[in-house]
């Protein structure tokens, strides 16, 4: 794609996502529906009006950078130290279930083989693919719903983000049974030195912060600044600890946080991430999707596969949530919010093909598993919270 073709592009995508998600607001979706299903009107699956293109991933990728920063920034820090243990556990099951479900599901979808057998790793890494939680589309959706600052969406946003973290160190982990060169407990260690490295860092830049939020309260250069730490952050966390950047960028949100203008710059990063990143983002998923190359046989492999990952996360993280004490109704949420996939279960399914742990003709049925797990979860989300007062509504009139 030329430079000039790439600003077609951008026009295209940012009206019809607008367009779909004021369609979708209008039917009582949330507007993240719309825009997923703007990407499938204008892309290959549909009239192909725009491709996929470098440009587009890099903007997609600021766009759920920004996305997870912003949803640091809204965090309340007390709610995320009171949830930590649980979301760890939610998080350790989440994985574990889909990880052993997505192995039984491809051994007995082609017949079960020898531990150690080309067929054995390819049954593991589609278990892995479906470890990952996509926590953009779930942290947008609890936005939508007002939702994302509670006791239960803190709780789901943390949980995904350690979701992805250790769908990371398995995947390191199942790619070292297959390439010896591979050293798994590297990134269990990579992982523990980022966790030092932000609590550092953050304690260091956070004082900083304050310092200039006291001296210049309320004025751009500080959501400026902010916005440059969570493009650091993102950063650093790949390229030195071969942690996901939106582990890094959430973490950036977390150090900043607590300032007096968190608000304020959560606002400013918002009108970026609204007018064209976002958009950009949830489009994406549906130009990436092409259904032309489906045979008969990968339709119904693609439909159960979506149907085991969706139904094993729902199930590892609401049981043990209601083991943890939620209601039902609290416990189907967090199994619901959990379920998306996205940006993480591509990349493990792109490492896949790269180390021949995964047949290229499968990748469409991850791309199913993103589409359907988008589209159905801010709906199921919304069902599930109707006739419920809104936290800060809550917050509100217990102050009165």
């Amino acid at each position: 794609m030329d430079r000039i073709a790439f600003f077609r592009d951008l026009a295209i995508i940012i009206v019809s996502a607008k367009l779909c998600g004021l369609i979708a607001q209008k039917l009582k979706a949330p507007q993240v529906v719309g825009e997923i299903i703007a990407g499938l009107i204008i892309g290959p699956s549909c009239f192909h009006l725009v491709g996929h293109s470098d440009y587009l991933s890099l903007l997609a990728e600021i766009g759920v950078v920004m996305l997870m920063f912003g949803a640091g920034l809204e965090t309340n820090m007390k709610d995320l130290l009171k949830t930590g243990p649980k979301a760890l556990l939610i998080a350790i099951v989440g994985v574990a279930v889909p990880l052993v479900g997505g192995t039984l599901f491809y051994s007995c979808f082609y017949g079960f083989e020898a531990v150690g057998s080309d067929e054995f790793y390819r049954a593991v890494f589609i278990g892995t693919i479906m470890t990952a939680t996509s926590v953009g589309i779930t942290v947008q959706t609890l936005k939508e719903l007002g939702r994302l600052k509670g006791n239960i969406g803190t709780l789901i946003t943390s949980a995904a983000i350690i979701d992805d973290v250790i769908g990371i160190v398995v995947l390191t982990f199942v790619i070292g049974l297959k390439n010896p060169e591979s050293k798994p407990m590297d990134v269990v260690i990579n992982t523990g030195l980022f966790i030092v490295f932000s609590f550092c860092l953050g304690f260091l830049t956070y004082y900083i912060f304050k310092r200039i939020d006291k001296l210049y309260p309320h004025q751009r250069r500080i959501p400026i600044l902010g916005l440059a730490l969570c493009m650091f952050m993102a950063f650093a966390a790949e390229e030195f600890f071969g942690i996901a950047d939106i582990t890094g960028a959430y973490v950036a949100g977390l150090i900043l946080c607590s300032l007096k203008d968190s608000e304020y710059i959560a606002r400013k990063v918002d009108i970026n991430s609204y007018m064209i990143f976002g958009p950009v983002f949830f489009a994406s998923i549906g130009l990436k999707t092409e259904f032309s190359s489906f045979t008969k046989e990968l339709l119904v492999f693609s439909l159960l596969f979506v149907l085991v990952a969706l139904i094993t996360k729902i199930i590892g993280c609401g049981l043990v949530a209601k083991l943890l004490k939620y209601n039902t109704k609290d416990s189907l949420k967090i199994g619901v919010g959990m379920m998306t996939r996205g940006e993480v279960a591509l990349i493990i399914a792109q490492k896949g093909l790269s180390v021949e742990m995964l047949d290229s003709k499968y990748f469409a049925s991850v791309i199913l598993l993103i589409i359907i797990s988008s589209v159905t979860t801010p709906i199921i989300m919304k069902l599930l919270y109707k006739g419920e007062a809104q936290e800060e509504q809550l917050i509100a009139e217990s102050a009165q």
